[in-house]
């Protein structure tokens, strides 16, 4: 392994505990296991941005560019992961839960990077985790990006004004398209309807605020929502908690 304290042949183990950072866009000839202990990390690549609060972790492929970066201190525990002989792993990148039994898997394995113990144990505690990973669904934690250069450009409006309150047939306008045809296509390419989309942007950017410790009517406001009981509805609908026991 060229990266990371490898503890097999097949995985090695990346920590980080410190203050928000953002590194330089890069790949890894392995999968990689990114799992967020406290505070929140953000992964983009081509095809969109996938956000890891605590509780969540993102997987992404062999040899996918991406950038990574937290918005406050973070800790985390990433594995990178030799697929090449294994069968039934993702091939696209996601987000899926983490159970306590997983995360105790992930814990476990960064544990033994710093203190080796027996290979046969080490190589148990792999397979365990391989088994629990592949059962995993994936969470609606992601932000896909058109290809289309006017979709993107008005998707990226609406990331940088979280308040935005441009319609559907106001963006079709802006592109020259009737509402049906602008529906179509903003669906084709995101595989979400144009306010699912608005909606996702708002909320993993609440994430990344309240992992800053912002307050719920700070976040609630400067994402766009009326009240934090507007605000607070939306998240338990998407999560299945309200903000402060999701945190």
């Amino acid at each position: 392994m060229k990266n990371g304290v490898s503890i097999t042949d097949e995985i090695a183990v990346i920590a980080h505990d410190g203050h928000r950072f953002s590194g330089p866009r890069h790949s890894h000839e392995q999968a990689q296991l990114l799992y967020a202990v406290s505070g929140v990390v953000s992964i983009k690549t081509d095809q969109g941005t996938w956000v890891v609060p605590p509780s969540r972790a993102v997987w992404l492929p062999p040899r996918l560019d991406h950038e990574t970066a937290s918005h406050a201190g973070v800790k985390f525990r990433s594995l990178l992961i030799d697929t090449r002989e294994m069968q039934g792993l993702p091939d696209e990148c996601l987000v899926v839960a983490i159970t306590p039994l997983l995360r105790e898997l992930i814990l476990k394995l960064a544990d033994l990077a710093e203190n080796p113990g027996s290979r046969d144990r080490t190589d148990a505690v792999v397979r365990l985790l391989l088994m629990e990973l592949s059962f995993q669904p994936a969470q609606p934690l992601n932000l896909p990006t058109p290809k289309h250069l006017g979709l993107a450009q008005i998707c990226e409006r609406l990331r940088n004004d979280l308040t935005e309150t441009l319609s559907v047939e106001g963006a079709a306008a802006i592109l020259h398209m009737s509402r049906a045809t602008f529906m179509r296509l903003f669906k084709r390419e995101t595989g979400v309807s144009f306010g699912h989309w608005r909606q996702q942007a708002r909320m993993l950017a609440a994430l990344a605020m309240l992992a800053e410790g912002r307050s719920v009517l700070d976040v609630a406001f400067e994402c766009g929502y009326n009240s934090p009981s507007a605000f607070s509805a939306m998240f338990r609908r998407s999560l299945g908690c309200s903000p402060s026991a999701y945190f």
